[in-house]
Parts: C-alpha cells; structure tokens; sequence
C-alpha cells in the first residue's frame, strides 16, 4: 500500500527564557542574547504534526484530521498556549525550551497517543524563519 504523509498545523502563543543555571549569567547573556531576557519574551508557535501511513480503504484517511486536532490540542496546545513555558507546562520542566526541545518535547507528548498511522515528524516554528523539526531518531 502506498504511503501518505498527512500534516495538522496548529498554533499558540507562549513565553519562554533560554537560561541554562548551569552556567553563569554572562554566558547565557552571550550565548542566548535577546531570548535569555529575565522578564521572558513571547513567540506566536507554529507546531505541524505529521503523520504517516497508508490510507484506510474505509474511510481514505491515514489518520481523521479531527482525532488528531483534539490529540495535539489535549497534549500540547491546552497545556501551552498562553502560558510560560519555563514555569507552567509540567512536561517542559527542567527542559530548556529552545525550538530543538519542544519539538522533542511535543513528539513524546505524542507519539503513543496517535491512533492510526505513525507519527512521521513534529516541525515548531518560533518564527517564520527559525523551525525546528524531530523525527523520534
């Protein structure tokens, strides 16, 4: 059967500080600049999950699009938009949320939940410019 590649985008709207308290605050100002501010900065997200698989002869779907709207906003956006990813998401704690992190972090919040499929890729824009994107190697 042939492989189809179906991708959801969503959104939200989150802060976050890149700050590494392993190193001193010189070192962060150096290595993060604007995104290690002490009073936070905020990006509008753009997330896109991707799922693979081949289409059921059913219903033609890989995955229904709204089983994995309600999955990704059940396990990533309800829990992150409009908040601080540092301080209110409980599966980021301890995690530096650069773009790389989320990516891995919004994959495991993932990947057992996808009903149908495999999940291919999570791709996280913190801007139009700066994307990250994790396969689960």
């Amino acid at each position: 059967m042939p492989i189809t590649y179906v991708t959801r985008r969503v959104h939200f709207n989150a802060a976050h500080r890149l700050h590494n308290p392993d190193q001193s605050d010189e070192w962060n100002r150096a290595t993060f600049g604007k995104c290690n501010l002490p009073n936070w900065h905020g990006h509008n997200y753009i997330v896109e999950i991707t799922v693979a698989g081949s289409p059921s002869p059913e219903t033609g779907y890989v995955i229904d699009l709204g089983d994995l709207k309600r999955i990704v906003h059940e396990r990533i956006i309800d829990l992150c938009d409009h908040r601080n990813l540092n301080l209110d998401v409980p599966f980021l704690s301890g995690i530096l949320p650069s773009t790389e992190n989320l990516a891995i972090a919004f994959w495991e919040q993932l990947e057992n939940h996808i009903p149908t499929g495999k999940l291919y890729a999570v791709r996280v824009y913190e801007t139009e410019r700066n994307i990250a994107e994790y396969r689960g190697e």
